[in-house]
């Protein structure tokens, strides 16, 4: 017997007959003997409609209003299927986010999970009751009712795994695990049986999307092991969750020592929603990047990689850094009002780019891997603009033009195309 955590997303629970078939999968886990606890995110597209009607009612309106409002689609979603699944006599109840309680901080829009204490949920999970809990919402410290940011659903549920103890979190979505690269665009692209927190936090944060990376983080911290499953599985044909079973279809992401095979390298993520910014023979001085830096950051602007150029005579620099694709005209607007005080020439400012990253634990042990990279890409006429990494990463900027060739090539090139 084991004690789940099932998360169910926006897609997996879009209509009834979604809803009926994710309710297939939890009477599969009951049916076994295991205690289900059900996350739910609000059915595919009722989110996005209720934040379009809460900024056209109003644009500047009330943060803790627009909680109120945003995080009723998972109540919808969360009633629906109790109902469902009572109708399979499968005894079952909703919950809010307040009702276990989830006490999070008082950000609301995006609010943290600071204490979840539930009692009351775990003596119904023990006796065999299905809680099916609204995902994404919480309870600030006024009492009012708080959201977690977008996929925070993926937060909610490995929040509750932690809380209760669950043996396992299920990550039921529209993909069947995790992949090597992005099928559409390697066809070759292999389906990976097992993956480390790490590299799992590398390539949600560098551009798959599978995964939301806050839940990542908070898995990686709690040892919440994640299995990632296709909601649309025939329920009949998946086998249960038995403990200690390796025949639970998806991708585990696990602790680094129980994956037995440590490929060099895991996979090749992509994001295309990165934009560069170029400063242009900005002076060379001290305390010019802090000059630059600082005002970005008082403006929550978040920046990714960054390459220095040093002109020959030492008096100028190249300065290029990414941000998100949607933070660049606030960027360069904060750029612009501080462009005296850095002694900047021009400003440029570029979205025809994409960041590719080779992502692997076993980069930790193998040397060569970014000069095969570089070579590769070089040999294919790809030229780098910016190169960061870390441990287990290689992150590159190219052209947006270039990026497909770029994956299939290195998705080539380290082993990872499928038989």
């Amino acid at each position: 017997m084991a004690l789940l955590v099932m998360k169910f997303g926006g897609t997996s629970v879009a209509d009834l007959d979604k809803i009926r078939h994710a309710a297939a999968h939890i009477k599969r886990e009951v049916d076994a003997g295991n205690s289900c606890a059900v996350v739910v995110s609000a059915m595919a597209g009722q989110t996005n409609q209720l934040i379009a009607w809460t900024r056209e009612a109003s644009p500047l309106h009330d943060a803790r209003e627009y909680d109120a409002i945003v995080s009723s689609g998972e109540l919808v979603t969360a009633g629906l299927l109790a109902i469902v699944l009572q109708s399979m006599n499968v005894p079952a109840r909703s919950w809010q986010g307040w009702q276990i309680p989830i006490q999070t901080n008082e950000v609301h829009g995006a609010a943290r999970i600071m204490e979840i204490p539930c009692e009351d949920l775990k003596e119904r999970l023990g006796r065999g009751e299905v809680a099916v809990i609204a995902g994404f919402q919480g309870v600030g410290p006024d009492n009012r009712i708080t959201t977690l940011g977008r996929g925070g659903s993926d937060t909610s549920a490995v929040a509750v795994a932690a809380a209760v103890g669950a043996d396992r979190c299920d990550i039921y979505t529209d993909v069947d695990g995790i992949y090597t690269t992005d099928p559409r665009v390697v066809p070759a692209a292999r389906r990976l049986d097992r993956i480390s927190y790490e590299e799992m936090l590398e390539m949600a944060s560098q551009g798959a999307k599978v995964l939301q990376t806050r839940s990542v983080e908070m898995a990686m911290v709690h040892r919440v092991r994640l299995q990632v499953r296709s909601s649309f599985d025939p329920p009949e044909s998946c086998p249960s969750a038995t403990l200690g079973s390796n025949n639970v279809p998806g991708t585990l992401v696990c602790d680094e020592e129980e994956i037995v095979e440590q490929q060099v390298v895991s996979g090749i993520a992509y994001a295309k929603d990165e934009a560069k910014v170029t400063l242009v023979k900005v002076e060379d001085k001290p305390g010019v990047a802090a000059r630059v830096f600082g005002p970005l950051a008082d403006a929550n602007i978040n920046v990714d990689m960054i390459v220095q150029n040093v002109s020959d005579d030492g008096r100028t620099t190249d300065l290029t850094f990414t941000v998100q694709d949607t933070e660049l005209d606030r960027a360069i607007k904060v750029l612009e009002g501080i462009r005296d005080e850095i002694g900047c020439e021009t400003i440029n400012g570029a979205t025809d780019i994409v960041k590719v990253s080779v992502i692997g634990i076993g980069m930790r042990s193998h040397a060569g891997v970014a000069a095969k990279m570089f070579q590769a890409l070089a040999e294919k006429g790809i030229n780098i603009q910016a190169i960061s990494t870390s441990e287990i990463k290689i992150s590159i900027l190219i052209d947006a033009a270039y990026a497909e060739l770029a994956i299939r090539t290195l998705h080539s090139l380290y082993g990872l195309d499928g038989a």
